[in-house]
């Protein structure tokens, strides 16, 4: 019997020591039977890499590298998957988990599939700090598209970054992430899916851990690097849309993105974001008046702040 595709399995670490040992027995009780495992610390400072060590001294099958200095999410994954063999890639962080079926279902998925194909993603479940159900992404993100997703991504949020599994080929295409950027997902998502198709599989897989020291948690904090590369991936997008759907879709997300930054009071990256939406589309009336009001740095936040409340009450 042939040997199934070997899968690559990059596991993030940087300060998860909370949530670390059942991260990796999520990994090591994978029904899949040829996984390549590849830990990768990015110079954590509480008890992390000490419980990687007891895991290695017990699980021979694991490997560990230490990025020897603190060099962010995009350049410590870079640096796993440019070391690893698989011809699938799973990029996960160890505050989340993966159910036991995971890579089995996502392998099997793509071996129904073309090469056209580069990426399967899923459902997943959110839980707290404490493992606690929260919600299931389906909840919240309706309708998850097949096929040629490009549009999709320019215009709204509908996948789960950690439930994605990708063809190798497709990092060595795109050179992995883009390391001048603060995170990865959207980047990834516009550059990847302008080439290859993504594949939804209905299925709850991964556990993602919503938590305070989480990257997104402070994604519209003033001067957030989060943001700003925010901004950058919306430069590279509008030079590659080819469509009036594409060009819409990327609208969309301009509108969002300049609404926020000018809210909580990133006034140069709301104007970047306002200039790219002009140079696209035109600015509709609604974004003249919050280009001079963030011009003129007064400031709506409460506005913002008022519509959040208000959600959280419902």
């Amino acid at each position: 019997m042939p040997q199934p595709p070997l899968v690559s399995i990059i596991c993030l670490c940087y300060n998860h020591e909370r949530f670390l040992r059942p991260a990796l027995d999520s990994v090591l009780t994978q029904t899949y039977p040829n996984l390549e495992i590849i830990v990768v610390d990015d110079c954590s400072t509480d008890n992390s890499v000490s419980i990687i060590q007891e895991y290695v001294q017990r699980y021979p099958q694991l490997r560990f590298m230490s990025t020897g200095r603190n060099i962010g999410n995009t350049r410590a994954f870079n640096k796993g998957w440019r070391t690893s063999q698989g011809q699938f890639i799973l990029d996960f962080a160890t505050d989340d988990v993966l159910l036991p079926e995971r890579v089995t279902q996502q392998v099997q998925q793509f071996q129904r599939l073309g090469p056209e194909y580069g990426v399967v993603y899923s459902d997943a479940e959110y839980i707290s700090d404490d493992a606690a159900h929260l919600y299931f992404h389906s909840q919240k993100y309706k309708a998850a598209p097949d096929g040629d997703v490009f549009a999709e991504v320019l215009g709204r949020y509908f996948i789960c970054p950690p439930t994605m599994l990708i063809r190798r080929k497709v990092f060595e295409e795109l050179d992995g992430y883009n390391e001048a950027l603060a995170y990865e997902d959207f980047d990834f998502w516009v550059r990847s899916s302008r080439k290859y198709k993504y594949a939804f599989l209905p299925e709850v897989t991964t556990q993602r851990r919503l938590h305070t020291q989480s990257l997104s948690s402070g994604w519209y904090s003033k001067g957030n690097l989060l943001l700003a590369s925010t901004v950058e991936v919306c430069k590279r997008a509008a030079e590659m849309v080819h469509t009036e759907q594409e060009r819409a879709a990327l609208a969309m997300r301009l509108k969002y993105e300049a609404r926020h930054a000018y809210l909580t009071g990133n006034y140069t990256e709301a104007e970047q974001l306002l200039q790219l939406l002009k140079q696209t589309v035109g600015l509709p009336v609604l974004y003249r008046f919050v280009r001079q009001l963030n011009r003129h740095k007064i400031n709506l936040g409460f506005l913002r702040e008022l519509y959040n409340w208000l959600q959280n009450r419902q």
